[in-house]
Order: structure tokens, then C-alpha cells, then sequence
């Protein structure tokens, strides 16, 4: 077999360049087909990643911790203890880089103008600089100092909506925990820039502040976590759920339905992707094949006519197609690869932000080079390219040497 190959590659190669042209465009359909599906599948995970981050560094983190029935139920009868013990020392494991507590409370804020219903945020400032990017986010005023902080911040949309501003004062009011109505004044420190859900519902104040203003000792709703993205988030859940069995432990993907489907849509979107760019990829490659088998079908009649076999002919003419659609996925993974690498420095989406914001997209995307994704799809597309192309090598083996003859005179 390895000796039919060394004779067939010469000629199915020279055989490529008898007509350059039609080489060259099927060329051109492979390389640009197979571009399209690295680029694009480079992009999406950009997307997802860009978006994974811009959400989870913002609030929810890569995990939480909540009382049981809190997530359904979550007001004031449904908190915890702050961590101790075996859960303070998982949550101090060197598979967690960073944690904190806060104190979540529905509420309602009032203004000279009017009122809304918000979710008051009892955070420690010095913790949530290290895992959330919230706090980064401040664009009038300061952010909060300490956990006894009784300062406010705001949204910039929700300080818009009650026409309140830096420096005024504004009333929240929450159940405490006897049952009555807590309200307290707090003075605007600070007004925070982020998504439009963000801004709209949510006020940050000190979690010691919070929980005085409501009558709590040091009770919590949450403990935010986050690890690394090489790390095995299952394994620090399973490992936390076992330390504290009486509390709610989950990952993001629990906590945001939202971005976990948008996560498996991208993951399965490059697949259906793929196949509208291949089926468009076989309809050129069988087309310019099958060109090229009628116009050599004399030339395959001879060769049968001289005694080569049908199979020989199946070989050579799968040789042909197979280093044709080589050539254009080798050309297609350069042309990616240099894509890719261009945008070393980042995608600027930021003149689309608002846009980005319904969607909860980053707003600088970094397509990064997967050599391990560039090896998988150029293989698929070769296979497949092949598999199509043995429709025109199997008419080209089953030529007849009588027609040949025919032709000839």
C-alpha cells in the first residue's frame, strides 16, 4: 500500500496545477470556511469569558453560601451565623483566593421624590475590593470605608429616578428583626456605574450598619467565594457543603441560570455554526470536483483501457481532493491563527455598552489561539472534505474505457 502512495502523491500533485484556476478557488472556499469557524469559535469564547467575568466579578462571584430556604425565602428570618470553625477553615483553603459576608435585606428607598423598592447591601468595604469590582465602579464620591461605614451608595440610574445626587439624604426602611418597620436616613457617599439591573436595585452601606439598622447582632445572608478559573469549582463546593451540611452551598452556574445556558449555547453554537459553513464548503468542493472528473473522463477511460484498476483510479482522485483540501485547512489555521493574534491587545466594544449591558457582555473582549480547538476542527473539516470528495473519485473509477475510446475518434 505505502508503495502505491509513493507512486500516486507525485501525480495526484501534479495533477492539482493542471488547471490553477479551479485549484486556486477551492482553495479559497476551504481556507476561508475553515478561517470562519477558528475566528468565530475564538470570538464566542471570547464573548462568554468577557461576559462570565464582567457578572461574576461584579456580585455573585464563583460561588455563595446562604441559609437553607434563604434563596427562596430570602428576608430577615432566613440568615445566618458568620463562618467559624470548619467552614472558616474551607473558606480559608488555598483552592479559595478570596471570600467576604454580607447582610442582604429587601427594602424600600425614599427621596424628597419619590419612592422605590430596593436591596439594601450590608458589605465590609475591604473584602469586597479583593472580590468584587464593584467598588472600582464608583464614578462620583468614595466608595465605603469600613463595616460600620453609615454611608450610602447608589446607582447612578437609581439616584436619577428619586432626583437625588452626592451629599443629600436619603431614607431606607426594611423589616427588622422584631417585626417592625426599621427606617433610618443615610447620607449619599457615593454613586457607583455599572449594569442598569445593578444601579437600579441595589444600595451599599456598611454590613455593621446594616445590621444595627435592623436590630441584628452579626448575622449574615451570604458568604460570595471565588477560585481561580483552572480550578475544580465542584470540588470546593463538594468540599464546603461538607464542612457546613447545614447550609445552601452553590456555584455560579446555580446561582445564574442566565449565564450558564448563554455559556452551554455558545459551547453548542460553534456546532451548528460548523455545519452551515461546511454544507456551503461541500456544495463548492463536489461542484469543482465533478467539473474536474467530466473533463477528464477520457483520460480516466485510457488509463482503465491500459489496465488500471477502478480502485487505483478511487485512489488516485481521493489523493488529489485530500491534498487540495489539505493545503486550504493548513491555509485556513494560518490565516486564523494571524487573526487572532492580531487582536493580542483586545476587542473595544465600549462604543456598544448600553447594548452589552442587556446582554451582560465585557465590554474589551480578548480572542485568545487554542491550539488544541485549531487541531480539532481542521481535522474535521479534512475529514469531511475527503468523505465528499469520494462522490467524484467513485464516477471517476467507473469510467468506461469503451466511452474513452469513443471520445477519442
Amino acid at each position: 500500500m505505502m508503495e502505491t502512495l509513493r507512486t500516486f502523491a507525485p501525480l495526484a500533485w501534479r495533477n492539482l496545477w493542471r488547471n490553477p484556476r479551479r485549484t486556486l478557488i477551492t482553495l479559497i472556499v476551504v481556507s476561508v470556511g475553515l478561517w470562519s469557524i477558528l475566528f468565530f469559535n475564538s470570538f464566542m469564547n471570547a464573548w462568554m469569558q468577557a461576559s462570565k467575568v464582567a457578572t461574576l466579578d461584579l456580585l455573585i462571584g464563583r460561588g455563595q453560601i446562604h441559609a437553607t430556604g434563604y434563596l427562596d425565602d430570602p428576608s430577615i428570618d432566613t440568615l445566618m451565623p458568620p463562618p467559624d470553625g470548619a467552614l472558616e477553615a474551607a473558606l480559608n483553603a488555598p483552592e479559595i483566593t478570596n471570600w467576604t459576608t454580607r447582610l442582604q435585606l429587601p427594602g424600600v428607598v425614599l427621596s424628597e421624590y419619590k419612592t422605590l423598592p430596593v436591596t439594601i447591601m450590608g458589605v465590609d468595604p475591604m473584602a469586597e475590593r479583593v472580590v468584587s469590582t464593584l467598588p472600582g465602579k464608583v464614578v462620583e464620591g468614595r466608595y465605603l470605608r469600613d463595616a460600620a461605614d453609615d454611608g450610602v451608595i447608589l446607582g447612578l440610574n437609581l439616584a436619577e429616578r428619586l432626583k437625588t445626587g452626592l451629599g443629600r439624604r436619603v431614607i431606607l426602611m426594611s423589616q427588622s428583626i422584631d417585626g417592625s418597620l426599621a427606617e433610618r436616613s443615610f447620607n449619599v457617599v457615593g454613586l457607583f456605574d455599572a449594569d442598569k439591573p445593578t444601579e437600579d436595585f441595589f444600595a451599599f452601606t456598611g454590613r455593621e450598619t446594616a445590621q444595627a439598622f435592623v436590630g441584628l447582632n452579626r448575622e449574615i445572608a451570604q458568604i460570595v467565594f471565588d477560585v481561580p478559573d483552572t480550578t475544580d469549582l465542584d470540588g470546593v463546593v463538594a468540599s464546603l457543603q461538607l464542612a457546613a451540611p447545614e447550609l445552601d452551598v452553590r456555584s455560579w452556574r446555580e446561582l445564574s441560570l442566565f449565564l450558564a445556558t448563554n455559556e452551554k449555547f455558545m459551547g453548542g453554537f460553534i456546532f451548528v455554526w460548523l455545519g452551515v459553513v461546511f454544507s456551503l464548503m461541500a456544495i463548492g468542493i463536489i461542484n469543482t470536483q465533478l467539473m474536474a472528473v467530466f473533463e477528464r473522463m477520457q483520460e480516466f477511460g485510457l488509463l482503465r483501457a491500459l489496465g488500471m484498476k477502478p480502485r487505483l483510479v478511487l485512489l488516485m482522485v481521493t489523493l488529489e481532493s485530500a491534498m487540495l483540501i489539505g493545503i486550504g485547512v493548513a491555509l485556513g489555521a494560518v490565516l486564523a491563527a494571524a487573526t487572532i493574534w492580531s487582536f493580542a491587545d483586545g476587542v473595544d466594544l465600549s462604543a456598544f455598552a448600553e447594548a452589552l449591558e442587556m446582554f451582560q457582555g465585557g465590554q474589551v473582549l480578548y480572542p485568545e489561539y487554542h491550539p488544541g480547538a485549531f487541531a480539532f476542527f481542521a481535522a474535521i473539516i479534512w475529514a469531511l472534505g475527503s468523505l465528499v470528495a469520494l462522490w467524484p473519485a467513485r464516477r471517476a473509477s467507473k469510467s468506461s474505457p469503451v466511452e474513452a475510446m469513443r471520445r477519442a475518434t
